[in-house]
């Protein structure tokens, strides 16, 4: 298992995590075992915003005793109060909730408190204006919580969240149909793209939701594109985008579990997503989505993560440039020799890029 760091908090993060909407499916032995399962095989990150509440004890048997090595992310506005889940915006509501979810996870403390699925301006402001937000505050100045999260599909709410709130960890929704204006959240691309680079900058990881969109990625007869990709792909395509710490794949049993956990055994022609340029719109072309189809490079350059960490300096992400200097080879050690430029699928002239990269970052 490969582990990233949240800047903000310090935090060892697993790339890949599990999201738990319909673990419970699988029965509480089976559900135990697949979480056991994930555990051992290097997974320490779970989300919470679970399916139904009876998720919560079948965590709270599996994990119980590593609780102090794994991250929870819990959500306050997600009801369990009466088992099936439910949205409220209730004070009340969601503390008797969150106090459920504790208690059945055998818990006394939430790595990541999350504001729960806001996706509209106004939900956010009835959030603060309901205390729900201050309470999360109170919590994490009582130790309760120790880093606080937003959960959110739509980019312009994210940001004004970033601008009004403490926010350590964002969960969003991360894959290519909706980066490439498909699907019910696939609007505003741009804004998306400034999402990743806000992160980025600031250091906010990103937890990634609903990487396969929902399942339509994986089969031709569903996806917006006509076309499938297969589950490594999509956990891979997620994860190269800026600010993303780990994807969150659910699973219903230890099988399931298993096969995401062979994405680090994986070579490179099963994760390649290039295939994406087939279906990105005309506007796109040109541009470097870090797909790494252009290696391996003659001259030994990381030519993905040159252009990821140019894109990022130049959105005024600082660390980005001390990254980019302390990279072996840069963009300078470029020969030219054209490689890239044949390889790439999205028509990236990769190695004048070089050049305009060098000027700027060096």
């Amino acid at each position: 298992m490969k582990y990233r760091i949240n800047q903000r908090t310090g935090d060892r993060i697993s790339e890949i995590g599990i999201g738990s909407s319909y673990m419970y499916e699988a029965g509480t032995e089976e559900a135990v075992r697949a979480l056991r399962a994930a555990y051992e095989g290097g997974i320490n990150y779970f989300d919470l915003a679970a399916g139904h509440g009876s998720s919560f004890p079948i965590y709270g048997e599996a994990l119980n005793d590593v609780r102090d090595r794994i991250f929870y992310q819990i959500h306050f506005g997600a009801d369990y109060t009466s088992e099936s889940y439910g949205w409220t915006l209730d004070p009340d509501t969601i503390m008797r909730s969150v106090e459920k979810q504790l208690n059945e996870l055998r818990t006394d403390y939430i790595d990541y408190g999350f504001v729960h699925c806001l996706d509209s301006i106004a939900d956010w402001n009835k959030y603060k204006d309901h205390g729900v937000y201050d309470r999360i505050l109170e919590l994490k100045k009582a130790g309760v919580v120790h880093h606080i999260g937003l959960s959110s599909h739509t980019p312009a709410v994210i940001q004004k969240v970033l601008d009004e709130a403490e926010i350590d960890m964002l969960m969003f929704s991360v894959n290519a149909a909706y980066d490439y204006g498909r699907g019910t959240y696939g609007k505003h691309a741009d804004e998306r793209t400034a999402v990743y680079q806000r992160c980025a900058k600031e250091g906010i990881g990103i937890s990634v939701m609903k990487p396969f969109s929902g399942g339509q990625l994986l089969t031709a007869e569903q996806s917006p594109f006509g076309r499938k990709m297969n589950i490594y792909q999509c956990m891979r395509y997620a994860l190269d985008r800026p600010g993303v710490l780990t994807v969150l794949p659910g699973a219903q049993s230890t099988a399931q579990v298993k096969e995401l956990l062979a994405y680090e055994e994986q070579p490179e022609e099963v994760t390649d997503y290039s295939l994406i340029s087939s279906f990105a719109p005309p506007k796109e072309e040109g541009k470097c989505v870090y797909c790494n189809h252009c290696a391996p490079c003659p001259a030994g350059l990381d030519i993905a993560l040159i252009n990821k960490y140019y894109d990022l300096a130049k959105s005024g992400d600082g660390m980005a440039l001390i990254h980019y200097r302390n990279l072996e080879k840069q963009a300078s050690d470029c020969i030219q020799c054209g490689h890239c430029d044949h390889r790439c699928p999205f028509g990236v002239h990769q190695s004048a890029r070089m050049q305009e990269i060098a000027a700027w970052m060096e």
